[in-house]
């Protein structure tokens, strides 16, 4: 399979050129993005940064404090709601695109489904998200097919666990709203803002409390859905005969697959049992070959059962590559490169291939932010990593490519470094890119273009060379510990198959490094070179030669940058 190169965009704040920004705005004030936004030139333009999928984030109908009752759709009640706009991961309806989303409200799936043939005409997979832990605490299908049971609906309420349940129950116990939580803000007015919700008996909330007081920390909006795992008696599992729930998360995959979905991003893995993985993926791939699954995994003691027996195709490389990599960018007290050899080499050894690296995504801080590494272009030896040492997927957050440093307090979500997915927001650095639905660019500075000139090149890199995209990888810090001018900010490996070979060279440090980079014996024996070498950089041109590669290429490399070095 090629590499997938990923775009992850909200389609809430990608088409949204308002620049108001207000805290806890409403969607009049602060303004929204539409399906509709994400134009063919859009479109045409990701695909010109190498991209071959895009993942639509928080497209299926969720909670939210905006009314819709215009067009039929029943309020939800604001204090069971994070944030005006309310979380993408609070699903409303699962057989229904969120409101919010379409110029035409009644036309909304309609508009849904010409995003997605239109993605497919520019030459780009769709991936979508699957919640499957948890939905809103309002889930109540209006749309969905007549023949389908909705979440609830049969279940034995009066027992805390039943396998047949759709969801756990405390009996006897009234839901309670955590204490303190203010929705909207003091400006957000509703009859339904009282502090109070009516779920009785109430039912255990998403992140694994099962009381009927959640606090305001927990994810009190949301419900945990059943597997047939009874967290009350040692999560045992009944899983024979089949959970009803199990063929209900299938019926809807079934649904957004017939539309025409590539694949799908599966929220917190890990909260659902690795058994309901190994029934459901096989099970839609034989109907729909080739789609693929995502899951996003914390656990690195998991990750090679939620591959073997779950049937994942890749996984989150968050608490591996992403953490190493964070430090090295920051420039934390103690971070070394041989962090990086310890994630290939420990907990993804064997699997490297089916981990998906990033270094931003909708969960994580902008790296432009204060809270990250306070400059989008520190990134640079960090993105080289993430996207060139192995054939696992590289993804990368709308935003990231221009410098996004995501300032400031939307609502919900605070001033903590992340582009709110809570809340009614502008992204301004992306929309100098944007530029009211040209999506030329017009407005970013010199220095942002470069820096989208640099993922540019360095995705186009990733895609059109083989080396990079399915070669084999060497590492080569063990040939160079000893060498003059190495140190634990710099990696160093090659990607080589049979035809095209690749030194990658990635400096951590603040400061330009020069080395003489050795390539061991064995290795120049395998690839069949001896004598004169020329290095090409493919990012930016620059050429290194070596009269005798046995001993060595001499190299500088910029601070904060790095080399691939195509030979």
């Amino acid at each position: 399979m090629d590499k997938l190169i990923i775009y992850q965009l909200l389609p809430r704040l990608f088409g949204n050129a308002q620049i108001r920004n207000k805290v806890n705005g409403s969607i009049e004030e602060n303004g929204v993005g539409k399906l509709n936004n994400i134009s063919d030139k859009a479109l045409q333009e990701i695909k010109a940064m190498s991209f071959t999928h895009v993942w639509y984030t928080g497209v299926i109908e969720h909670a939210t404090m905006t009314d819709y009752t215009a067009n039929g759709i029943a309020n939800d009640d604001p204090d069971i709601v994070k944030g005006r706009a309310g979380s993408p991961y609070a699903i409303k309806d699962y057989y229904d695109v969120a409101p919010d989303l379409a110029v035409d409200v009644n036309n909304r799936i309609a508009e849904y489904e010409a995003l997605i043939q239109r993605t497919h005409n520019n030459g780009l997979k769709v991936i979508m998200d699957l919640v499957p832990n948890h939905v809103a605490r309002t889930y109540a299908s209006d749309v969905k097919p007549a023949d389908v049971r909705d979440f609830g609906q049969d279940d034995d309420k009066s027992k805390a666990f039943d396998p047949r349940n759709d969801f756990y129950y405390i009996p006897g116990q009234s839901f309670v709203v955590p204490s303190g939580y203010n929705p909207g803000g003091d400006e957000f007015q509703s009859p339904l803002k009282d502090g109070r919700f009516d779920e009785n008996p109430a039912k255990a909330t998403g992140n694994d409390v099962f009381s009927a007081r959640p606090s305001i920390n927990d994810w009190f909006e949301t419900m945990k859905l059943n597997y047939g795992v009874d967290y009350m008696n040692g999560r045992y599992g009944h899983f024979d005969p089949i959970p009803p729930l199990w063929n209900k998360i299938y019926d809807i995959l079934d649904f957004w697959s017939k539309k025409g979905i590539d694949g799908y991003r599966c929220d917190m893995v890990e909260m659902v049992p690795t058994e309901f993985w190994a029934w459901v993926i096989p099970k839609l791939k034989a109907a729909y070959p080739g789609t693929i699954f995502i899951g996003e995994a914390y656990d690195k003691n998991k990750y090679g059962d939620y591959i073997s027996r779950g049937g994942f195709d890749y996984l989150y490389d968050k608490v591996g590559l992403y953490d190493a990599i964070r430090r090295l960018t920051r420039n934390d007290y103690g971070a070394s490169t041989w962090e990086i050899n310890n994630v290939w080499n420990t907990h993804c050894h064997g699997i490297d291939q089916h981990m998906l690296r990033f270094m931003e995504n909708h969960d994580e801080q902008r790296i432009a932010s204060r809270y990250f590494a306070g400059d989008a272009w520190l990134a640079v030896p960090g993105m080289i990593v993430t996207a060139t040492m192995n054939t696992g997927p590289v993804m990368i957050y709308s935003g990231q490519e221009v410098g996004e440093p995501a300032l400031g307090n939307q609502g919900f979500s605070g001033d903590d470094g992340r582009t709110s997915i809570f809340d009614y927001c502008g992204v301004p650095e992306h929309q100098k890119w944007l530029n009211n639905g040209a999506f030329d660019g017009a407005n970013l500075s010199e220095s942002q273009q470069n820096l989208r000139g640099f993922y540019q090149k360095l995705l186009l890199s990733v895609k059109n060379n083989e080396a990079l995209s399915n070669g084999l990888f060497y590492e080569l810090m063990m040939a160079n510990e000893h060498q003059p001018g190495f140190d634990q900010l710099l990696y160093i490996y090659l990607r080589y198959t049979a035809e095209q070979r690749v030194l990658v060279i990635a400096n951590f440090n603040r400061t330009e490094r020069a080395i003489i980079v050795k390539l061991p014996d064995d290795l120049l024996n395998k690839l069949n070179i001896s004598g004169k070498t020329a290095f090409t950089d493919l990012l930016s041109g620059v050429k290194f030669n070596t009269v005798d590669i046995r001993n060595g290429v001499q190299v500088k490399v910029l601070a904060s940058g790095g080399l691939l070095l195509a030979f």
